[in-house]
């Protein structure tokens, strides 16, 4: 069956304008996800299904943190789908299998948000920077106990496509089929592509 997907990172040094933008483009109003305490981020959020979603990060203004912003926000210019996460029944094992293949995620490290009711939502991740294969290899997520972003009431979209392509699409493509792992990749520059459609229209996330 493979790990299923668990959410799309885009990524934006203008956290309300890139709202904006997909609110128009969609009519789906990203719901406020929370803060990432100590890491100067924080996100918005839109289902793509019962266990998936779309996550808009950027920086979080009124609580600014000294260090580097994660997914390397600090260095875009525009917005990006940086990476994408998935979920696997055991985060441990995905990781050695990943760094056998190749895609070193790092360490398995605890992180949490706060959610706007005050809620605290905690997760494992393995995730590093600059990410291996350019982000297209995902990182690696694991919620615990926490409730599922997905299963909290998100506005919803569909996601229609989702796609990639790399310099070494062979490559990548070896590294994901033994991670257990399933994204069409063909040759061309690095990037992500995703189209999320809503009541509205539809989008383009690369």
């Amino acid at each position: 069956m493979g790990h299923p997907l668990d959410h799309l990172v885009f990524a934006t040094r203008d956290l309300a304008g890139t709202i904006a933008w997909f609110a128009g483009a969609t009519g789906v109003q990203p719901a406020e996800g929370g803060r990432h305490d100590g890491r100067g981020t924080r996100n918005y959020l839109v289902g793509l299904g019962p266990t998936a979603y779309l996550e808009i990060i950027g920086p979080d203004l009124e609580r600014p943190a000294s260090r580097a912003a994660p997914f390397g926000i600090d260095e875009l210019v525009g917005e990006r789908l940086v990476t994408w996460a998935v979920r696997p029944d055991d985060i441990e094992s995905a990781a050695v299998a990943a760094r056998a293949a190749g895609a070193d995620l790092g360490p398995i490290l605890p992180m949490s948000r706060t959610t706007p009711d005050g809620e605290v939502l905690s997760w494992r991740l393995a995730t590093v920077y600059p990410a291996p294969y350019d982000g297209i290899v995902p990182f690696l997520i694991d919620w615990g106990t926490s409730r599922h972003p997905a299963a909290s009431g998100l506005p919803t979209a569909e996601l229609v496509e989702f796609e990639a392509t790399h310099p070494r699409a062979d490559e990548v493509s070896a590294v994901l089929d033994a991670c257990d792992v399933s994204l069409p990749v063909a040759a061309g520059g690095a990037g992500l592509r995703a189209v999320v459609a809503g009541p509205g229209g539809t989008c383009v996330l690369l």
